[in-house]
C-alpha cells in the first residue's frame, strides 16, 4: 500500500527494497510491499439466486467446498506470507508467475489468460479518513465459478458490492462470476472518479494560492501535486487497455451479456485518463502560472525602487553641487539661498511624481 500526501504534508517515503528480486528465477514468489510480517487472512461470501452467505475467517482447506450452482467470492488479505500465497496457488493450480504479481504490490496493471482462468492486477485508489490518497495494490482471478481476490490490507473499495451481494441489490446475484469480476472492477473503477474530484479540489486551492499570494512553499506544492497525478497517471491509464482486452477476449469465462457492462466501464477509464491528462496540463501550468507571479511582483518592486531612484537623482545632484567646498560659490552667500534650495527640491520632486502619475508609471 502506498499513501499519497498532497500539498501541505511530507511524502511517504518507499520501504522496500527492489533488490529482493534481484537474482531470483522468474515465478518466485517474492513479497514486494511494506507490509512485512502481516496475517494472511481468508474472507469468503457464497451466493446463489436465493441466499448469500459470509464466511470469516475461512481456512484454505475449506475453500474447495461448492454447492452446485453457487458463485464464490474469496479475498485473501495479506501478502507478506509467502508460504500462505504458496499453499493457496497450488489449491487452485495458479501459475507461479500469477503468485509473483500478486505479491508485487508495485507490479503494474496488467490482464493475462490461462487456461481456465483470467488474472488482472489493479490499483485500489481512494481517500482516507484524513483525505489522504491511498493507493493499494490487488489482483482479481476469475475462475468459471469463483473469483479470487488478493489484497494487503482489510480496507478496499469493495463495500458496495458486498452490500449489493448480501442484500440481494442489484443483479449479481442472478449472474455468474464474470459480472462478479465486473463488479469488482467496476468499484476501484468508480472510485478513481473520487480521487480525481479530490485532485481538481487541490488544484482550485493552488489557483487561488497562486494568483492572490504566491509563496515559496506554494512551488513545493505545485511540484508535489504534479508528481502524484504523474503516479496516479501510471497506474489508472493502463486500465483502458485491460478492460479492452477483456471486451475483445475471446475466452469462455466471460460471457456477452458481461462485456456489455465492461463496454460501460472502458467508457468510464476514457473519461478517467481524459481528466488526469487535463490535470496533468493544469498542474504544469500553475507553475509556470507561479513563475510568471512571482517575476510580476518582483517587476513591481524594481518600478517602485526605479521610481524612487530616478525621484532622488535630481535631488541628489542639487545636494551634490552645494556640498562642494569651494570658496567662491556666489549662491553660498545668499542670504535665503538654503530655503531657495529646498524650494527648487521640492518643486522638481511635485513636478517628477506628477509626470510619473501621468504616465502612470505609479
Amino acid at each position: 500500500m502506498a499513501k499519497i500526501h498532497l500539498p501541505g504534508s511530507k511524502p511517504l517515503k518507499k520501504k522496500f527494497k527492489i533488490h529482493k528480486k534481484v537474482g531470483k528465477a522468474p515465478g518466485t514468489i517474492t513479497y514486494m510491499g511494506n507490509r512485512e510480517n502481516a496475517i494472511s487472512s481468508l474472507d469468503v461470501i457464497a451466493y446463489k439466486d436465493e441466499y448469500a452467505e459470509e464466511y470469516s475467517p475461512v481456512k484454505i482447506e475449506t475453500l474447495n467446498e461448492y454447492k452446485e450452482g453457487e458463485v464464490k467470492w474469496i479475498n485473501l488479505v495479506g501478502l507478506s506470507d509467502e508460504g500462505f500465497i504458496t499453499s493457496l496457488g497450488k489449491l487452485f493450480e495458479l501459475n507461479s508467475l500469477v503468485l509473483e504479481d500478486a505479491v508485487h504490490t508495485e507490479q503494474r496493471p496488467k490482464v493475462d489468460e490461462y487456461d481456465n482462468y483470467i488474472f488482472g492486477v489493479f490499483k485500489m485508489i481512494y481517500l482516507d479518513d484524513d483525505q489522504n490518497i491511498i493507493i493499494e495494490h490487488v489482483a482479481l482471478v476469475l475462475f468459471e465459478n469463483l473469483v479470487l481476490v488478493f489484497q494487503e490490507l482489510k480496507d478496499d473499495v469493495f463495500n458496495s458490492v458486498r452490500q449489493r451481494i448480501l442484500g440481494k441489490q442489484g443483479r449479481i446475484r442472478s449472474r455468474g462470476a464474470d459480472y462478479l469480476y465486473f463488479a469488482l472492477l467496476d468499484a476501484i473503477i468508480d472510485n478513481y472518479f473520487v480521487v480525481l474530484e479530490h485532485i481538481s479540489e487541490q488544484i482550485e486551492i493552488l489557483e487561488e494560492e497562486v494568483y492572490r499570494n504566491p509563496k515559496p512553499k506554494t512551488a513545493q506544492k505545485i511540484q508535489e501535486l504534479k508528481k502524484e497525478v504523474l503516479r496516479i497517471r501510471r497506474f489508472v491509464a493502463p486500465v483502458k487497455e485491460l478492460v479492452s482486452r477483456l471486451i475483445d477476449s475471446e475466452n469462455p469465462l466471460i460471457t456477452k451479456d458481461t462485456k456489455l457492462f465492461l463496454r460501460d466501464a472502458l467508457d468510464h477509464c476514457l473519461e478517467i485518463n481524459e481528466s488526469l491528462q487535463i490535470y496533468r496540463e493544469m498542474a504544469m501550468s500553475l507553475m509556470e502560472i507561479y513563475m510568471s507571479n512571482v517575476s510580476n511582483k518582483m517587476n513591481e518592486v524594481m518600478k517602485v525602487l526605479t521610481v524612487m531612484a530616478s525621484i532622488f537623482i535630481p535631488l541628489t545632484f542639487i545636494v551634490g553641487i552645494y556640498g562642494m567646498n569651494f570658496d567662491h560659490m556666489p549662491e553660498l552667500h545668499w542670504e535665503n539661498g538654503y530655503y531657495m534650495v529646498w524650494g527648487i527640491m521640492i518643486v522638481l520632486l511635485l513636478l517628477m511624481l506628477i509626470y510619473f502619475k501621468k504616465k502612470r508609471w505609479i
